[in-house]
């Protein structure tokens, strides 16, 4: 069912309790963003997802703000419910009008909202940043027509993987399973098979390389002998099939996959859809997520870099075929069509109209062009920004469909932190001006 309305009057009326706008500053960043946001724009854009019976849905402007809070600040989804409760900030910006002593949803409901709008839907907090921005005078139209383009990586919230411990959880995944469902197993090798990830950990340690092969062959065979006993139990059980059918794939596969493997390899058996992607990075040869595209503004506009488009993208993808649905996606999302987009040489074969694009190490035939193209390293402090504030360095949000909500957020977090220091920054220096032009008259009436 659609969310209830805003609150009425029969809150404004409760004489019994302070309202927040009495208790809290007025001119504090997060009260002004507030009032920048056109909340009843969610509310149009999510309205077509509820059905019209069933029971009433969470309040939009909650979970939106909710969600903004949790990535303007780099919070997970219990730090973010648990900080509304005593943060009477938080609170208004969410649209309370009195300050509220317990989180009305649980936390589990930031999940299945989630899950009910989509990463196509949720790219509405990413158009309202920009558009708030615009707003505050904190961004303007002409900065959106030269835009900067770049692929990072974000990690998964896996464990660094390596075939004995993926052996080592594969089988211990199916004799739990096992468990579960009373499948009588033959043998579990839970002791054994413990020992022998814990010897073949040492062997590899200690570069004792044919001691550790034959410890890795012993949890292969571990493997294999709980899964064929799994299906020789449950042969004929439709019921136990289904539910087997995607633990035993995983399992086989991790048996059998082989280094150079032309298929997709399982990297994580919670998270199979992780890939392992190489950057080229001295510190970290290998990152195990998925690619994300990122373009910002290449002109640095009053408030900052903003972010004008984010997005994950899986089968690790080559940087140059992913750049004409990026600035497409980008001229849809802003209204603004680009004429000028900078990459570096990543981008070749990119499919776009190649005098818009401009290449890092390409000679430009105008001053305006080369200072431009100076600046197309400036996104990798953006992007760094967004992986250590902003929650884009390790994805915790299940599945592809996870990873690009957190990506959109990430995004949608990066651009309400450049307006929160805007409106910051702005503020004080309108201080600064009031109390300079009250100074001379101070002492010109002490002079008196």
């Amino acid at each position: 069912m659609k969310p209830p309305p805003a609150r009425g009057s029969r809150e404004d009326a409760d004489l019994y309790r302070s309202r927040l706008d009495q208790i809290i500053n007025m001119r504090h960043e997060l009260v002004r963003v507030a009032g920048l946001t056109d909340w009843t724009f969610f509310d149009q854009r999510f309205s077509a997802l509820y059905s019209e019976a069933g029971r009433p849905g969470v309040p939009t402007r909650l979970m939106v703000g909710l969600h903004l809070l949790k990535h303007i600040y780099g919070l997970s989804d219990e730090a973010v419910c648990e900080r509304w409760v005593c943060d009477p900030y938080f609170q208004f910006f969410c649209g309370e009008i009195f300050f509220q002593h317990v989180l009305p949803v649980d936390r589990s409901s930031m999940t299945r909202w989630r899950q009910r709008i989509g990463a196509d839907e949720l790219a509405a907090l990413l158009q309202e940043s920009l558009a708030a921005a615009h707003r505050s005078g904190a961004l303007k139209a002409e900065h959106l027509e030269r835009i900067t383009v770049d692929t990072t990586v974000q990690p998964k919230a896996i464990a660094f993987p390596t075939d004995a411990k993926l052996m080592g959880k594969a089988r211990e995944m199916l004799v739990r399973l096992a468990g579960e469902w009373g499948v009588e197993l033959r043998q579990s090798y839970r002791r054994v098979g413990k020992l022998a990830l814990i010897k073949q950990g040492r062997y590899a340690h200690a570069k004792q390389h044919n001691r550790a092969r034959r410890e890795l062959k012993r949890l292969r065979v571990y493997l294999g002998r709980v899964a064929r006993d799994i299906r020789r139990k449950i042969a004929g059980n439709k019921a136990l099939a289904d539910v087997f059918r995607r633990p035993l794939w995983l399992a086989e596969r991790v048996a059998t996959q082989a280094r150079r493997d032309p298929f997709p390899k399982v990297y994580s058996l919670h998270a199979p859809e992780v890939e392992c992607i190489g950057k080229g990075k001295a510190a970290k040869p290998y990152e195990f997520g998925c690619k994300v595209t990122v373009a910002t503004t290449n002109a640095r506009s009053p408030g900052g870099q903003f972010v004008v488009h984010i997005d994950a993208l899986h089968g690790n993808p080559y940087d140059g075929h992913t750049l004409k649905a990026a600035v497409e996606t980008a001229e849809a999302w802003t209204g603004v069509t680009v004429k000028r987009i900078y990459v570096d040489k990543g981008y070749r074969g990119h499919g776009v109209d190649r005098f818009k694009i401009w290449r890092s190490g390409n000679k430009a035939p105008t001053e305006a062009i080369r200072r431009e193209l100076r600046r197309r390293s400036a996104i990798e402090p953006v992007i760094g920004h967004m992986k250590s504030d902003g929650r884009l360095d390790r994805n915790f949000l299940k599945g592809r469909d996870g990873d690009r909500i957190n990506a959109i957020l990430s995004g949608a977090g990066h651009n309400f932190r450049l307006l929160l220091r805007w409106l910051r920054l702005l503020l004080c220096l309108i201080l600064e001006t009031i109390r300079s032009m009250i100074g001379p008259a101070q002492t010109s009436l002490a002079s008196l």
